[in-house]
């Protein structure tokens, strides 16, 4: 068989079998309704947990950004590529999470990509050294792929139990005289899969035991978590006590693209010689930068938007419950309605669209057999009616299927 022949036939394996369809493309803008095969659906599979992705506000800046400075940068950003308006957006960054500094990049993926071989691939003072990553074992992929580009003789990289702290430090304990140049423990803020949190403040008490430095990938967190949707270190009143935070403008923060690291001046300042993706990549447009900061604005401005998806989730997580689904129960907007069974996620998905509710499922290998789920998300863009309108369609579908 030739490349095509084997590519072919591994496709058709996939599709059959994974969760990554296209048949529900949207016809319309990301909002809490959407326009799906020409019918108007309650959405509950999107990550614009502020309703920002068609925010007026958000588009008007973006326009102007356009006007202002033009479509595109064409250049990466010590070239030609920095505009005021990329510092300006790194500055607002910075004073939202209480860090010194951060630097953008295309995706928070590249941010992920770019930090970790950068730190553990350079000598920085030392002939010969050995590094250490504790990783949990439900991070997200980008942190799985970047730690993957760390040099295995010159990295250790270490998995403890998703959300065991005792795993942790027993691994840490373990490792404690064997001198590591760098300690570095790297955790998701919000677990996308599940929609629980990391325990920052215990990991945060052994990091400073152990000599470690903490590292969070808060894309679902910022915007979310926190009285002011400061993320995951607010929402355990650790809001400027991390190393490093990585974060994502592509979900509550307007939705578009973009990622950032923010962390010590010494840390960004060295990610700015070192972080390949941010050298090699061309700037963020100016109509995403500009959008952003519409929505930085907003959040920072309006309380009541935060306030609006944590009500919107209190109550979509007790009614579905009410229903008698199964969840995992949290605090989060994702909200993991478990159904045990990958055909019968799949085919609920199909019912629920037909019943007028977008919702994914999803099933092994994305998460461990027999935990197969739908996920929701919820967003400040829903209101109550469509809420319940989605309620009421998983009702239907739910005692037709016998789930309920």
């Amino acid at each position: 068989m030739n490349l095509n022949e084997l590519l072919a036939a591994e496709l058709k394996r996939l599709e059959e079998s994974q969760t990554i369809k296209y048949e529900t493309a949207l016809q319309s803008a990301q909002g809490g309704v959407v326009k799906v095969q020409g019918k108007e659906v309650v959405m509950l599979a999107s990550n614009n947990y502020l309703g920002m992705s068609n925010h007026p506000a958000v588009c008007k800046a973006a326009i102007e950004g356009i006007k202002k400075y033009g479509y595109g940068l064409a250049s990466v950003r010590f070239l030609t590529g920095t505009q005021t308006i990329h510092l300006e957006l790194e500055n607002k960054i910075s004073k939202f999470l209480k860090s010194e500094d951060t630097i953008l990049f295309s995706s928070s993926f590249s941010a992920n990509v770019a930090f970790f071989s950068a730190l553990t691939n350079e000598k920085l003072g030392y002939e010969n050294y050995k590094d250490v990553i504790y990783s949990d074992r439900l991070n997200h992929a980008s942190i799985i792929d970047g730690q993957r580009l760390c040099r295995a003789e010159t990295t250790d990289r270490k998995i403890y139990n998703h959300g065991d702290v005792v795993d942790l430090e027993r691994q840490l304990e373990e490792d404690k005289n064997k001198g590591y140049r760098i300690r570095m423990i790297a955790t998701d803020g919000v677990f996308s899969m599940e929609g629980d949190l990391a325990s920052l403040p215990i990991i945060l008490k052994l990091a400073q035991k152990y000599g470690a430095i903490v590292f969070i990938d808060d894309a679902h967190g910022i915007g979310v978590c926190g009285k002011t949707g400061r993320g995951t270190a607010e929402q355990f009143n650790l809001l400027g006590e991390i190393d490093v935070t990585v974060g994502t403008l592509g979900k509550a923060i307007g939705g578009a693209a973009g990622g950032f690291i923010s962390g010590s001046k010494e840390m960004i300042g060295y990610m700015r010689q070192k972080g390949r993706p941010y050298i090699f990549s061309n700037s963020l447009p100016p109509a995403v930068v500009c959008g952003s900061m519409a929505a930085f604005d907003l959040l920072m401005k309006d309380k009541s938007i935060v306030n609006r998806l944590q009500e919107n989730t209190d109550y979509f997580r007790k009614e579905i419950k009410n229903i008698g689904f199964r969840i995992i129960e949290g605090m989060h907007p994702i909200v993991p309605i478990m159904v045990g069974e990958a055909s019968i996620a799949q085919e609920m998905s199909r019912k629920l669209l037909k019943s007028g509710v977008y919702i994914k499922g999803l099933w092994y290998p994305v998460v461990p057999k027999g935990e197969a789920r739908l996920r929701a998300q919820i967003s400040a863009a829903l209101t109550k009616k469509n809420i319940d309108r989605a309620l009421e369609a998983f009702e239907k579908v739910g005692k037709k299927m016998k789930v309920i």
